[in-house]
């Protein structure tokens, strides 16, 4: 070899030591750390969610991640043996994670029970199967089944909240995972005695919502008969406390199912996500606007024909009524007449007055309910009225809204006319949360009015069979029908509902029920439902009698 050629060389190694040294040294270093760590994930725990009285709804609980190192499995088809005994599956599937090529980590088996990831590991140690390692983690538990799991809500496998109050406060219940650094060796193996770094994770905040569990419970049996009794496509169910708009209980059909998650109507409340024609329960909201305006009183009597024409047609009452008939406020809405309340509207409210008071009600506006999905609803602004919509709106059609609406608005009235919102939290890390009450609606003279208006309805009308002996119940039924696609309504296919509180002078207790899809009258369906749900609310809440 010349002395040219050497000198070249030299330098050509020189550039290239110099190279690795100085410039890419860096990127050297970090690759060398990496082959000799391994970071293991810390999993928070997650916040725990009790109900109103302390009992547990969702909780995170210790478990085991079970995950191999290839390169040690010695024996794959021994290890794979004992995984099928333990974890059950197909021993191919295990096979192939187990035989994974270039890699030092594989998942064999997340979130383990204790109890069995500690049996395993026994079985493996007796077999001298090496290879398979254990890591600390916690997993979801849900102490009550699938009750009151559509408001609950679920996580993945990951610990992230998907539906329900596990999304709407992901963020609060998760906490912030740690990890643990460890110095391994050639073949990924934890060095005993070898230098870690462990950043400690953090645990997500417990909450308290405002579910009543028995009572959530007892809602979903009695709700999931009532879709199979009056032949409904589907049924929902709100109890609240009206003064301050916690719910007890919440639920609709079908109920979520842990072993099917993939029906997402099953994890929606259909009381916050979906809209419906409310029918004659609205009557509330109209008799409300005009009483508040001085325009008239519960015993202002009005001439009312068999048949009042909005726009083309012409609306008629349920009872097949075909004569004029004089009737007060009161006998309208006793009767729950539709010509009544469209008359009401057109000739004496005027679809102006009408409007700003629907918009006060906070219909086609969403409650703010600390719900994830909350649907506005479709209501169309006084800009958008042709020559029916107010007298259609007046008993509740021409409009579509997710009942939780109609729940505030009952609730605006037992509450003397200040609305709250509907909400499920409660306390967060042990300190109250704060939900004002919003804007008076209307006056407590007007509200006092409507309620005593509604106890009619119960004691007399509609509503009869809402009754409860001994207590005193104020109330609205709603036969909504159900807009075809092809234009027009169903025939024969309402949405039977009725919302009421409890006792009427100073309510404790609000309930909605409703019944969609149903060819029959909320006076002899959702109100025998009504009845079956408020008698529970009043016992478990204990909620005492007038007489």
């Amino acid at each position: 070899m010349t002395r040219r050629v050497f000198l070249a060389l030299f330098g050509i190694v020189a550039l290239r030591l110099g190279w690795l040294q100085v410039v890419d040294a860096p990127r050297l270093a970090k690759r060398a750390e990496e082959q000799r760590t391994n970071t293991i994930p810390l999993h928070a725990r997650r916040g725990t969610i009790y109900d109103r009285n302390g009992n547990v709804l969702a909780m995170s609980e210790e478990c085991e991640t079970i995950y191999c190192n290839p390169e040690e499995v010695s024996d794959p088809s021994g290890v794979a043996d004992l995984l099928v005994d333990a974890l059950g599956g197909d021993k191919q599937d295990y096979m192939d994670l187990l035989t994974t090529p270039d890699t030092t980590f594989v998942y064999l088996r997340r979130q383990v029970d204790q109890d069995v990831a500690d049996a395993l590991s026994s079985s493996l140690d007796e077999d001298e199967l090496t290879g398979v390692y254990f890591l600390a983690d916690t997993k979801r538990t849900y102490p009550y089944g699938a009750v009151g799991q559509q408001v609950l809500g679920f996580v993945n496998a990951d610990g992230v909240g998907t539906t329900g109050l596990e999304y709407q406060y992901n963020d609060l219940l998760t906490g912030t995972d740690g990890e643990m650094i460890v110095e391994t060796g050639l073949t990924g193996t934890p060095i005993a005695g070898g230098a870690s770094q462990v950043t400690e994770a953090v645990n997500g905040t417990d909450i308290v919502i405002s579910l009543d569990v028995d009572l959530q419970q007892a809602c979903e049996s009695i709700i999931e008969a009532a879709v199979d009794t009056y032949e409904a496509e589907s049924g929902s169910v709100m109890v609240t406390d009206p003064t301050t708009g916690e719910v007890l209980a919440a639920c609709s059909t079908p109920l979520a199912d842990f072993d099917d998650l993939s029906d997402s109507a099953a994890l929606n409340l259909k009381l916050v996500s979906s809209s419906f024609e409310p029918g004659s329960v609205f009557k509330v909201i109209t008799t409300s606007i005009g009483l508040d305006r001085g325009l008239y009183g519960p015993e202002t009597s009005y001439s009312v024909p068999a048949a009042y024409k909005v726009g083309d047609d012409y609306v008629t009452d349920d009872d097949a009524r075909d004569y004029t008939m004089d009737m007060t406020v009161r006998e309208m809405m006793r009767r729950s007449s539709n010509a009544a309340m469209a008359m009401l509207v057109s000739e004496v409210i005027g679809p102006e007055a009408f409007a700003e008071g629907v918009d006060r009600f906070g219909i086609g506006h969403v409650t703010g309910i600390d719900y994830p999905g909350e649907a506005s609803g479709l209501v169309k602004t006084l800009a958008e009225y042709d020559g029916s919509t107010a007298g259609s709106m007046a008993f509740g059609q021409a409009l579509a809204i997710p009942m939780v609406q109609i729940v505030r608005a009952y609730g605006a009235v037992a509450n003397g006319g200040v609305p709250t919102t509907p909400h499920f939290l409660v306390t967060r890390g042990g300190e109250e949360v704060d939900w004002p009450a919003g804007d008076r609606i209307i006056s407590a003279e007007t509200a006092a009015q409507e309620v005593d208006i509604m106890r009619t309805v119960v004691a007399e009308g509609t509503g009869r069979n809402a009754q409860i002996e001994g207590y005193d119940i104020a109330g609205k039924t709603g036969t909504g029908e159900q807009a075809s696609e092809e234009g027009g309504y169903l025939e024969g296919s309402f949405v039977a509902s009725l919302c009421g509180f409890a006792n009427a002078d100073e309510p404790e207790v609000l309930v909605y029920v409703g019944l969609n899809h149903i060819p029959h009258l909320a006076s002899q369906s959702a109100a025998n439902v009504f009845h079956d749900v408020m008698s529970q609310a009043v016992t478990i809440l204990g909620v005492s009698p007038t007489s």
